[in-house]
This record gives C-alpha cells, structure tokens and sequence, in this order.
C-alpha cells in the first residue's frame, strides 16, 4: 500500500556562514547601503568607531596602554593594513591628487530638472506671493512630459484661490521654456509650439485643434475635404506638426538612470589614467582604544573578556571586509581603465568587448565576485559618469579584425537613424547593410533587438508626411 514515508540521506551542501553572508553583502553594497550597513553596526558595537583626524589621535594614543596580547597586536596590524590600502587606493596624502578629484566632481553635476529650470524663469518675473503659490503649486503638478496632471479646479482648491488667477497663471506658465510645457493634452502642447512659432492660425494649428487622429491613420482627403484646403497642403502641414515635440518635458526628465555621486574616478594625469577611490563614499573605521585597553586589564573577569572578544573580532571582520572591498573594486576598475583605454580617449563608439570573466582573471578573482563588485557602482570618467556595469558588453569583430562592443553598435545604428531622410526611413534590412558595408556582420533580428532598446520605432512608423 502507498504511502508517506521517511527516509534519511546523505549529500553534501555548502552553507554560508553568517560572517560570510555579510563579507558578500558588504562587497555588493553601493556606497549609499554600505554606509547605513555602518551606522547600524556603530550603534550595535559599542568596540567600534570613525576614525578621528591624525592629530586627535596622536593625543589619544599619548596616553594608551600597552597590551601584548594577540587580539591587540592583530588590530594593530590590520589598522597598518588599512592606512597603507587608504594611503595608496585613496591617495589621502597627495593634496595634488585630492585636488584634482574635486576639481573632478565638482564638474560631473546632475542635469537640470524640468522643474528648476522653470522655477529659474519664474523667479526673474515679478510676481506676488499668492501668484508664487499658484505657479510653484502648477510646477509641481507636471508629468514627466511636462504636461499639467491636474485640472485647475484642483489646484485653486490646494491653493485657496479663484480657478481664474490659476488659469491665468497657467497661461504665464505656457509662455516659459520648453515651449508646450503646461498643456493638459497634446493638442493644446501642439498649439502652443506652433503659436510660438506664429503660426497659431496656420492649417497646422486646425489640424492639431480638431483632427490629430485623422491625421495620425494619414486620412489626408477627410482633412483637406473639412478644411476646405488641397491634399498637398494637408501633408505639408502634416510634416510642420511631425517635427514639433509631443513631450516637451524628457528633454529634462530624462529616462536613464538619476546621475549618482561616483564610486571611482578614473582621470587623465599626463599620458596616464590613474584610477582611485572617492575616499568619502565609505566611513574609515577602528576599534576604540579605550575598548582595546580595558581587554588588557579586564584580566580576572570572563564574562567581560568574552563579551569584548566577541565584539572585536565582529569589527575586525567588518574592517576587513570593507578594506577587501575596496581592494577588489579599485583593482576591477584599473583593468577597465587598461582595457577600455580607446573609450576613455575618445568615446563609446571606441568602446571594446569586455566580460566579466576576463576581468576576473586579471585581477585574480572569481567571476561572481566582479559582478558583485560592481554593482551599483559608478564611475567618472573623462567621457562622463557611468555604470560600471556600462563597461562589460558583448561584440563583433570587423572586417580588419578590430573588437567592436554592442553598445558601440548601438551608437552606429542611431547614428544611422538620425542621419535617414524621414521620409524614406532606413529599414531593418538596409541598417543591416549599411552595417555590413562598414565591416560588421549584424544580424537582422539583431538588429532589431538593438533598435528597440534604443527606443526607435520601425520604419513605417518613423515615416514624416
């Protein structure tokens, strides 16, 4: 008869201890988690703490105890380790080099938000404190393709005043760059750019107001027959509202990743690139000396022995794990800056192939190991900020035998769109050819693949009238 029942095996299963759990969460950590993973630790081990500036603890030492014991004489070793790694990784005594590396940061900003960049316009008006309200309250009720999210009603309402003045207000705000900014539907953004271009009686702005979805199914004989205007004069107005922006807002929202403050600087110092870490994006630690000090006199106590055993040897290892981290991800990000030496000169069209299996090898870890080291890790470099991710990419190699990435690829292809006559727009198949006839062999569904994930639509929709 079938039925339940037990039975005991035998196999072997790698279980990782907790010690090692965390070494791993350290070295996957960005430096924002590390950081919190920090004062968490601050606040549960009493044993450890931030490093002081040199000469608060040369005064603190003036006055420390001797203690030969092993726990004591491994944490001076490892806190020799640890200055030597933030001597060489963070340069921390070239005031040349820290120089540099703010002058570096100060120049790598974010980009301007849609939002700034009106209120800097609305600031040079003179407007009263109630107008103010109304037109920061507007600002902050637009989507990222700058149209206004909320009906006026709405925003009299937060406001506390007439649906009028916001209305009124409004108006100002559709007169600001990028124009289209503050329409409540396309066709109003429509109008608004063509009435800046004085064209706002134009047959392009009656076809915006009343028939945008004739002219989108290219029903050009209903528009011409409702307009009482020619065929041909219902297409040229089509190609005028074709080259008109439908989201004024992306150029500031842009839909990449927010510009995060760099892990890494990799910076041109004559011939060179030398490669260093952003010494604030990670909190320097030590065990306190006090705490040190009383496991050498706390000789005849077990219990507080064991307790401040316990407690070191937990902030040694979390030491240890931060200065390996760092290791291994200055070590990731000089190999990078040797093998995509091309990018760093002259840009992503000089991008090479790069796995991580091959930076694994060089720097003398295991595959895993880079892909946790770098990520959500950035780097600055002379061509901008990225991921570090950004510089591990698959590739083809050309007809004269040069290594091309995937993302250089990319850049080909919407080069090659941009350059199209819109209205003949290149197919898959002819930016297949025009690839090949420039060395790389490219499939089609590749292709199409790299197009859609450069957000270009297909030819027959990129088609201008």
């Amino acid at each position: 008869m079938s039925g339940f029942h037990q039975s005991a095996q035998l196999g072997q299963q790698q279980m990782l201890s907790p010690q090692m759990r965390q070494s791993l969460e350290i070295l996957q950590a960005t430096a924002l988690e590390l950081q919190q993973m920090v004062r968490l630790e601050l606040e549960s081990n009493p044993v450890l703490e931030e490093e002081v500036p040199e000469e608060e603890v040369s005064a603190e030492t003036d006055g420390e105890t001797n203690d030969d014991s092993e726990e004591a004489e491994e944490l001076r070793r490892l806190e020799e380790d640890w200055g030597a790694f933030s001597g060489e990784g963070a340069q921390r005594g070239d005031a040349d080099a820290e120089a540099r590396r703010l002058h570096f940061l100060e120049g790598v900003s974010p980009p301007e938000t849609l939002a700034g960049h009106l209120e800097k316009q609305l600031g040079r008006l003179a407007l009263d404190p109630v107008q103010r309200r109304i037109a920061s309250l507007l600002v902050g009720n637009l989507d990222e393709d700058g149209y206004l999210a909320a009906t006026p009603e709405e925003v009299a309402d937060e406001a506390g005043a007439e649906t009028a003045e916001v209305i009124g207000m409004l108006h100002l705000l559709q007169t600001l760059d990028p124009p289209g900014v503050g329409a409540r539907d396309l066709s109003e953004c429509l109008l608004l750019q063509l009435a800046r271009r004085g064209e706002g009686q134009s047959t392009a702005a009656r076809i915006a107001e009343k028939h945008l979805d004739l002219l989108g199914r290219k029903k050009f004989a209903e528009i011409a027959s409702s307009l009482r205007v020619g065929q041909d004069t219902v297409r040229e107005a089509g190609a005028v509202i074709a080259a008109l922006n439908p989201k004024p807002g992306r150029a500031f929202a842009g839909e990449a990743a927010p510009v995060l403050a760099p892990d890494v600087i990799i910076e041109r110092v004559g011939d060179e690139f030398v490669v260093s870490l952003v010494r604030d994006s990670v909190p320097q630690l030590r065990i306190s000396r006090a705490y040190r000090d009383l496991l050498g006199t706390a000789a005849g106590q077990a219990d507080v022995r064991h307790y401040l055993r316990d407690k070191i040897r937990g902030g040694k290892f979390l030491i240890k794990s931060i200065r390996q981290r760092q290791q291994t991800i200055l070590a990731i990000a000089r190999e990078i800056a040797v093998r995509q030496r091309a990018f760093l000169e002259e840009g992503v069209a000089a991008l090479v192939p790069l796995t991580m299996a091959q930076v694994a090898e060089a720097v003398g870890v295991h595959e895993t190991t880079v892909s946790r080291a770098i990520a959500g890790k950035t780097v600055a470099t002379p061509q901008g900020a990225f991921e570090m991710k950004f510089f591990f990419t698959t590739g083809y190699r050309a007809a004269d035998g040069a290594e091309i990435s995937s993302t250089s690829v990319k850049d080909v292809i919407a080069a090659l769109v941009r350059g199209e006559d819109p209205r003949k727009p290149l197919s898959d198949q002819q930016i297949v050819a025009r690839l090949g006839a420039d060395g790389l062999a490219v499939a089609r569904r590749t292709v199409a693949k790299y197009r859609e994930a450069l957000g270009i639509l297909p030819s027959h929709l990129r088609k201008s009238f």
